[in-house]
């Protein structure tokens, strides 16, 4: 009912804080996957009626609203987060410094320099 509540908060809070991160963390990344994320597990829990337009928004009670947070959640939080670390460190790796593929697929390499 409501496992995407934890993926949306990490997202808000790294959307607010975006600007404070260094460009070789690729914040972005991750705010993509979570936010995609939230959005095809939202739009997926209003095409079974789990979630209602009107207040309360959840058909269930908190008793099976938090275990499902819990279990769920933060899980799929911890998922994305590490995938996006991946594609850190991987292109890191390969790149020597922050790659990103712009939104027109136009790859733009930025060198870093590299703490010693």
């Amino acid at each position: 009912m409501a496992c995407f509540l934890i993926p949306m908060s990490l997202a808000i809070i790294t959307s607010i804080f975006r600007k404070k991160f260094p460009d070789c963390y690729r914040i972005n990344v991750l705010n993509m996957l979570l936010w995609g994320g939230v959005a095809a597990l939202a739009l997926e829990h209003v095409a079974h009626g789990e979630i209602v337009l009107y207040p309360p928004f959840l058909t269930a009670g908190l008793g099976e609203v938090i275990p499902e947070m819990l279990i769920v959640g933060v899980p799929m939080a911890m998922a994305a987060t590490g995938m996006w670390a991946s594609v850190v460190v991987v292109t890191k790796a390969i790149h020597g410094a922050a790659f990103r593929l712009s939104g027109l697929g136009i790859t733009e390499i930025k060198t870093i320099k590299r703490a010693k």
